[in-house]
């Protein structure tokens, strides 16, 4: 059975502020930045829309960053590095993950993949700074 989508403020102003910076935010971000707009919002309210949202397709889930589930509004095909000191994480729009790959995992394996996820982890450059941090050369 169909349920019609009410529209609602608050779900319009948590999706837009996801939709509206680069800094891959957690709820509590989200949270924190509406409740000045939004006395009356809560905590829950920005959790289960954040799902809706990711239900729908319309945002997605980057992972857990520094004990915090962390969001991106761009939901074209794109990959991501996270900073292992920091906790930054930004976009990497020229990176794609290879739908062979994909493929390649569902014939080998059996299995009904349907896309591949791609994040790089390390050291930000303000954090090697910071760390004083001399790259190793490759072998």
């Amino acid at each position: 059975m169909y349920r019609a989508i009410r529209y609602s403020k608050k779900r319009e102003a948590i999706l837009a502020a996801i939709r509206g910076t680069s800094c891959h935010p957690s709820a509590e971000w989200v949270y924190q930045q509406l409740r000045p707009l939004h006395p009356d919002l809560s905590l829950g309210t920005v959790y289960r829309n954040l799902a809706f949202f990711r239900a729908r397709g319309l945002i997605q889930s980057v992972g857990v960053v520094q004990g915090q589930e962390r969001f991106d509004g761009i939901t074209a095909s794109h990959s991501h590095f996270i900073c292992n000191c920091c906790g930054s994480i930004l976009d990497l729009p020229d990176i794609h993950p290879e739908a062979s790959l994909t493929r390649a995992v569902s014939r080998q394996y059996g299995f009904a993949a349907e896309r591949c996820e791609l994040n790089f982890y390390g050291l930000c450059p303000k954090c090697m700074d910071q760390q004083n941090f001399k790259e190793e050369p490759l072998s």
